[in-house]
Order: C-alpha cells, then sequence, then structure tokens
C-alpha cells in the first residue's frame, strides 16, 4: 500500500480545482463518449473554459452572490458549469433533470435565480414554462440548441458554446480563487423531500471541502491514492454524486467518465475501468438479481464454486473461516473472484454506497465475489458526507463506519444522531423556522436514530419520523423489513404500515416479469413467507396489497433520490391499506 497523502488545505473550491489543473496542464480529465469512442477534455482546456464562460456569466449582468440554475444529466458541461458559476462569484443550484415544470418554479421562485443553465430542448420543455413564469429568471443558457419559442424581451437566450469560448479573465477567476472564503456560500441543493415541498440547503464552500479531505483520508490511509478513476452516473444534483462523484476527485486530480446510461451501464465499466465508484443500494440489489438469475444457466461446476464462495465469505465476515477452507479460497480467488473483478474493470478499489440504507446481505454478497464495498452515511445538510466503513477499522455493513475525519457524531437522548463541525449546513435558503428546527447550537439534528458499536462505528435503526409504534407501543424499523422484501426476486419495490396497528401490512409492487403472470399473488405470497421467518413476531408483514404501478418519481411517489414518498403512497393506497386490518383470516 503507498503512504498515505493528505489533501492540501485550500480556501475555496476554485483554488482547488485551478491548483489541479495548473499541476495536471493536458493530462485527460473529464471523458465523454461521442460517436462510439470515449473523447476527453483535458485539465486545462476544463480551466479555459471554466475561465471564459465565468467571464461571460459577468458580462451577461450576473453579479456576486446571484444564484444560477443547472439543469442538466451528467456530463462534462455539468462540471465546467459548476465551477464557472462559482468562479464568477455566483452560486449554483443544481435541480434534477426528472423535475416538473412545477418543481422548477417553485425553485427558481423560492432561489430567486436569474439565470438557468440547461443542457438539451427535451429538458428545456419542462423548464421553460417556469422561467416564463418566474419574476428573477432572465437567462437561459442552452449547452445544446434549445427552442425557447416566443419568449418576452426581458429573457435572453444565449449559447453555452459561444459564452466559453475564448480565454476570458483569468487574472478575475484566479483573484477570486485567492480571496473566496470557506464560509463563502457555494451551491443551494434542494432536498428532495420525503414530504412537503423541496428545501433549499446552504452549503458553502468548507462544508463540501471538509468532505472531501474525509473522503481523501479514507482512501489515502485504507487503499493508498494513485491515479483514480471514477464513473459518473448517479445524478450529479444529487448532493452524494456532486461532492464525491464531482468535486471529490478534482481534490484527488482524478479523472471522470460520464456513463452513457443505466442500460449501459455494466459495459461502461467495464469500459472504463473504474478504481472508485460512488453508488446507491438499490443498484447492487438489482445487479444481485441479475448475478443470480444469469447463475441459473451456467454449468454444475460454477454453481458450486459460487456457493462456496457465498459460504466463505460469509464465514469470512463472521470471523469463523475453517483452516480447510483456506485452499478453496485461495482457488476462488484466481478463478471466480478474477473473473468477476475483470466484469467490473479489475482495478476497483471500492464500491462506496450511500443514499439509503444497505441491505448488508447484498454487501456481503459483493465480498464474497471479492469486491470490497464501503457504506457510508450522509445528508444534504452535511454536505452530505458524515460517516463512512473503512478497513483499517473493520467493515461491519450493518453499520455506516465511523466519522470522516474531524466530524463529531453524538447520540441525543431520545437516540436522534446529532452532527456537528465544518460539514454542517448554513440553514435552509429563506427557511428560518426549518433552520432553526434542525440546527441547535451549531448541531444538526439529523432525524436518524441510531448508536454506536464497539468500535466507534454509527449503526442506524431507522428515520425518527418513520419509525412505526404498533398498538402495543413496540417500536418497529419499516426500512429494515422494506429492504429484505425487496432482497425477494419477486419483489420490485414494498412499503410497509402499521402505525398505532396489532401489525404490519404492505403494500408490493411485483418484479416486472411476473407483474402480470396469473399466479403474482401467490409468488409475491411465498416471498413474504421467506421474509417473515427471519422476521420477530411484530416486524412480521401478515397481509399485502398488489400496487397499481410501480413507485416512480413521475407519479411522486419516488423521491429523485430514490426513496419513497410515504405520505404520497399512503394517499393514494390508504384506504386499501385500512381495508387489510378488517379481514378475517
Amino acid at each position: 500500500m503507498k503512504a498515505a497523502r493528505q489533501l492540501e488545505y485550500f480556501d475555496n473550491l476554485i483554488q482547488m480545482f485551478m491548483t489541479r489543473a495548473l499541476e495536471k496542464g493536458d493530462a485527460p480529465f473529464l471523458w465523454a463518449k461521442r460517436e462510439g469512442a470515449w473523447r476527453p477534455t483535458s485539465w486545462a482546456e476544463a480551466r479555459r473554459q471554466v475561465v471564459a464562460l465565468a467571464t461571460s456569466l459577468k458580462q451577461i449582468g450576473l453579479g456576486p452572490g446571484d444564484r444560477v440554475m443547472l439543469v442538466s444529466e451528467n456530463r462534462p458541461e455539468w462540471l465546467i458549469s459548476d465551477l464557472a458559476i462559482m468562479a464568477a462569484g455566483c452560486v449554483t443550484v443544481p435541480t434534477y433533470t426528472t423535475n416538473t415544470s412545477r418543481d422548477h418554479a417553485h425553485i427558481l421562485g423560492n432561489s430567486g435565480a436569474k439565470a438557468v443553465i440547461v443542457s438539451t430542448d427535451k429538458l428545456a420543455r419542462n423548464l421553460i414554462p417556469a422561467v416564463l413564469t418566474s419574476n428573477d429568471c432572465h437567462h437561459v443558457i442552452g449547452i445544446e440548441s434549445i427552442r425557447v419559442g416566443q419568449s418576452p424581451e426581458w429573457i435572453k437566450c444565449h449559447s453555452w458554446t459561444k459564452l466559453a469560448e475564448g480565454e476570458g479573465d483569468a487574472a478575475s477567476v484566479e483573484k477570486f480563487a485567492a480571496d473566496a472564503k470557506r464560509a463563502d456560500l457555494a451551491c443551494i441543493i434542494y432536498t428532495s423531500g420525503t414530504g412537503g415541498a423541496p428545501r433549499g440547503v446552504r452549503l458553502h464552500h468548507g462544508s463540501m471541502l471538509h468532505n472531501i479531505a474525509g473522503a481523501t483520508d479514507v482512501i489515502s490511509t485504507d487503499f493508498g491514492w494513485g491515479d483514480e478513476v471514477f464513473l459518473s452516473f448517479l445524478p450529479a444534483s444529487h448532493a452524494l454524486e456532486h461532492t464525491g462523484g464531482q468535486l471529490f476527485p478534482i481534490g484527488l486530480g482524478a479523472q471522470i467518465y460520464y456513463a452513457e446510461s443505466l442500460e449501459k451501464l455494466a459495459a461502461n465499466i467495464e469500459e472504463v475501468r473504474p478504481t472508485i465508484m460512488i453508488v446507491v443500494p438499490r443498484l447492487f440489489e438489482m445487479l444481485r438479481q441479475r448475478i443470480l438469475k444469469g447463475l441459473e444457466g451456467s454449468g454444475g461446476l460454477s454453481k458450486y464454486l459460487f456457493r462456496r464462495a457465498l459460504r466463505i465469505g460469509q464465514d469470512k465476515y463472521d470471523g469463523k473461516l475453517k483452516p480447510w477452507d483456506l485452499p478453496m479460497d485461495g482457488l476462488l480467488e484466481v478463478t471466480l473472484r478474477k473473473k468477476l473483478r475483470k466484469k467490473v474493470g479489475g482495478r476497483v478499489k471500492a464500491w462506496v454506497s450511500g443514499g439509503a440504507p444497505l441491505n448488508p446481505d447484498v454487501g456481503i454478497f459483493f465480498q464474497s465475489l471479492g469486491i470490497t464495498f464501503l457504506q457510508g452515511y450522509g445528508q444534504t445538510e452535511a454536505g452530505p458526507v458524515i460517516s463512512c466503513n473503512r478497513p483499517s477499522v473493520g467493515i461491519r455493513l450493518e453499520t455506516v463506519g465511523p466519522p470522516v475525519k474531524d466530524t463529531e457524531v453524538r447520540i441525543a437522548e431520545d437516540g436522534e444522531i446529532i452532527v456537528r463541525g465544518e460539514l454542517v449546513m448554513h440553514g435552509y435558503w429563506r427557511n428560518r423556522e426549518e433552520t432553526e428546527r434542525v440546527l441547535k447550537d451549531g448541531w444538526l439534528a439529523t432525524g436518524d436514530i441510531g448508536h454506536f458499536d464497539d468500535k466507534g462505528r454509527i449503526v442506524i435503526t431507522d428515520r425518527k419520523k418513520d419509525i412505526v409504534v404498533n398498538d402495543k407501543g413496540d417500536n418497529i424499523a419499516p426500512q429494515r423489513v422494506e429492504g429484505m422484501l425487496t432482497l425477494q426476486p419477486e419483489i420490485a419495490q414494498a412499503m410497509v404500515y402499521g402505525d398505532r396497528k396489532p401489525h404490519l401490512v404492505a403494500l408490493l409492487v411485483p418484479e416486472a416479469d411476473i407483474a402480470k403472470s396469473p399466479d403474482v399473488r401467490q409468488r409475491l405470497s411465498a416471498a413474504v413467507d421467506r421474509v417473515n421467518a427471519d422476521l420477530s413476531v411484530i416486524e412480521r408483514v401478515r397481509r399485502f396489497i398488489v400496487a397499481d404501478s410501480p413507485f416512480t418519481v413521475e407519479n411522486e411517489q419516488l423521491t429523485p433520490s430514490m426513496k419513497i414518498r410515504r405520505h404520497v403512497i399512503k394517499d393514494a393506497y390508504g384506504e386499501l391499506l385500512e381495508a387489510l386490518y378488517g379481514r378475517v383470516g
């Protein structure tokens, strides 16, 4: 392992970028697939574009502190735009590509953004109606050609390509990099909101720099900091990808490849051969099912080796590996595990999982097959990284690891996890009431319930507001039950229900391949029975109904970060769920 390296101190994110760009020069930085081939943008060219675009933003009338909304899929122009907005002294307001016109209108109105950068004509269709009703937004900048229609004279349309031409005023950007402080506002990220309208989280430069330093400490100390390669596919507008998948690589001087799509992700992984991947649990639950399904057509030897790998992996995790299993473990390392690692590029240091709770069985599954799996924890309000598993402490997948460097975490009297440090936001944008509710004496109330284990790793038991209290006063963590249900091959999505009730019931979304099968209820019932066998009496699901359609962002039953919106689902299915308690038998 290489000696640990420390990330140098930076006063702001632009200073960090400009420093790395000068160090790396013509080395490749950002990669995108165009006309069937991966094509790079060098560090020097990215720096030129950032400077030129920042200069142009000021020339069209944007000033210090002005908000600029960014609506784009993941691509090099996303990160260049983000950096240019900040380099102009403005504030980035990244938004989800899945937002409706109503969502855009809320964010434009609440943030008071004076300009928007949008990537494609398709994404502009939901955005432009919101712009037309905005009181503050006067500039629309299209990365590609967009059709605005007969816009009023107070809305000016610009070409991103033209604004990013030329050399720009490098001296002005360098002055900003020298003068801007860590406490200065860098971006406003609107939380996806499991209830109510999204709130704008005010993240300062120091919040994200603190995250980057903490993540660098994990990589450098536990894996060795080398020539890192990231594959970006989570939405860049999500705090986890924004900090972990876009800004963290800058700190490391790494390369970023932008995945073509979720459908092409597996092929992109083989092509790109990333060293670090930022992921969400649902992706790996899907991948696990795909691997198991693919194994069905394999020969007897492959199945045998696979079963042995899982058994040995579980024994290793439990600290019960038997001496006579060591030869088989060695054989698996040069056969099955080597083959799987090649499928994910052959040089992965770690997959880092965040954004939602990971079922430990999924993590152990992949670790058994030779992939190091680090579950982390965070919130947009904390930049978002609070903690992460790491080999030097011992990876326990039922935990989210110890707090990252220079981060204070305590457990309040009621079991709530509270956090203090430079990573904590400065509050919600234009929302004093909510700010005062979650920030007290410098501590961020996360709304999560948990405790520390004997090694100082955080164990999260549930969301404070999501805990189900049955009619006997027992506390039940619905996310644990839902996680176990969705591990079954028949169940794609689940929501359990039962507050102040005698037992739990569930709403299930079947996997697509059985959804129209005549025996779908019987197959779902068998899956529920298998899960119930591993649950305590109070956690067991006694009855269920089948959802009319999957939970999606479009029907507002999922947040853009793939968390279920319980209140929306309850509004749609509440009467049917209640009716389950009136059935006999």
